[in-house]
């Protein structure tokens, strides 16, 4: 019998099928994944999981009897070969799925180096999977020398842990600064100082030649004529929409998987959530690379999915953890250009502004700043900037 199949068994993936059955879906509900652990979070992989504060059991979004008790067909370690979607058919290479409504929520893919300059030997990782931490986890002992290519988050986050375990960590970023895509200078100049502070090496505007070594990296050539040895590396230059299975079977592609604002693809009896699916936010057609995205948005489309007919509307958030900091970003700083800074004692927070509309907030070790900041986006309102660089302000009265 067909019923609800959902393809991708991560955060977006488990908070999918289990909105189906908290809103009274009873029929049959499958999710395939192509780990072979159960849906499982992301976000500890680089920071408490990789540090060892975290134990496997604690990644997991929900224990596998829950699937069994929600009648939820669980299919692990199960990679979708293709999709029909003229006969409304799921393949798993000779085993074959039939569906009513299909759900995409196939993440996202690394971003590797070239074979060509190295990115395949031996000692070279990638942040984005259980099996990527658990494969990396052994080299992490003190002494040892990393390089960290890619200075976004994930890079950032993953040099962090290495520099609590003593290694030696030099972190190298082709763009002119590190955060470059993602966060205003000031923020910039604040994580750098940070890791500067716990003895990370940071190497802005120089790219990468090539890693070297026979089967195994042990070292690399760097643009400016540079060569460092090292004993592994980590590379995080961005990851792309998980869209190859959507493209070939013939819906339309547009910055990931290209949904309406319900959710639904090109073809009506298909949605998509998550990493891998693009939607129209503010006249703009984005992909939001979050937690609280792929929960939200997944949890929106099972509504739909039911009959909701229900926009979805996102509230942007993010986090990062480094050492003692706490980064927590609200809203998009897409188009800003201006920065009010706000300082508290050891709590600071970078306040973007287009002309005279706020758009976000990086609050570090600012928590009251981010909730103000967060429910300031979600009401719309615009706080008055000397108002908001006076440390003398009490920040509950910007809600007013």
């Amino acid at each position: 019998m067909a019923g609800i199949v959902v393809i991708g068994a991560g955060q977006a993936g488990s908070s999918l099928v289990a909105k189906l059955r908290g809103l009274g879906y009873a029929d049959e509900l499958t999710l395939i994944g192509d780990e072979i652990a159960p849906p499982y979070q992301r976000p500890p992989l680089s920071k408490k999981y990789l540090l060892g504060e975290m134990t496997l059991d604690r990644l997991f979004l929900r224990s596998e009897a829950y699937y069994a008790e929600q009648n939820i067909t669980l299919k692990l370690g199960t990679p979708v070969s293709r999709i029909d979607p003229a006969t409304k058919t799921v393949w798993l290479g000779d085993q074959a799925i039939p569906y009513t409504q299909l759900a995409l929520t196939t993440g996202a893919d690394l971003r590797h180096l070239p074979a060509a300059i190295g990115g395949a030997l031996e000692g070279v990782y990638g942040v984005r999977k259980l099996s990527d931490i658990d494969a990396m986890a052994p080299e992490f002992a003190p002494g040892k020398r990393l390089l960290v290519v890619g200075g976004g988050y994930i890079g950032l986050e993953a040099a962090a842990v290495a520099a609590q375990k003593g290694l030696q960590v030099t972190v190298i970023e082709a763009a002119p600064r590190i955060l470059g895509r993602v966060a205003a200078p000031e923020t910039a100049d604040y994580m750098r100082a940070l890791h500067t502070s716990h003895g990370v090496t940071i190497r802005e505007g120089l790219g990468l030649t090539r890693l070297t070594g026979d089967t195994r990296v042990n070292g690399a050539d760097l643009a400016d004529g540079s060569h460092i040895d090292i004993d592994f590396a980590i590379v995080g230059i961005g990851i792309t929409p998980g869209a190859a299975l959507a493209e070939a079977a013939g819906l339309t592609i547009d910055n990931g998987i290209r949904t309406d604002e319900h959710g639904r693809t090109s073809d009506p009896s298909i949605w998509s959530a998550g990493d891998c699916a693009s939607f129209v936010y503010r006249g703009t057609r984005i992909r939001l690379e979050s937690v609280q995205n792929a929960i939200d948005q997944a949890e929106a489309v099972a509504a739909n999915m039911l009959g909701a007919e229900k926009a979805y509307v996102p509230s942007p958030w993010f986090w990062s953890d480094q050492y003692d900091v706490k980064l927590q970003i609200a809203g998009l700083n897409t188009g800003y250009d201006r920065i009010v800074t706000r300082e508290v004692g050891a709590a600071r927070s970078h306040w973007y502004y287009r002309g005279d509309t706020f758009l976000a907030v990086d609050a570090m070790n600012d928590p009251r700043g981010y909730m103000v900041g967060k429910r300031l986006l979600e009401a719309g309102k615009t706080p008055d900037p000397a108002a908001l660089a006076d440390p003398a302000t009490e920040l509950k009265t910007l809600l007013a």
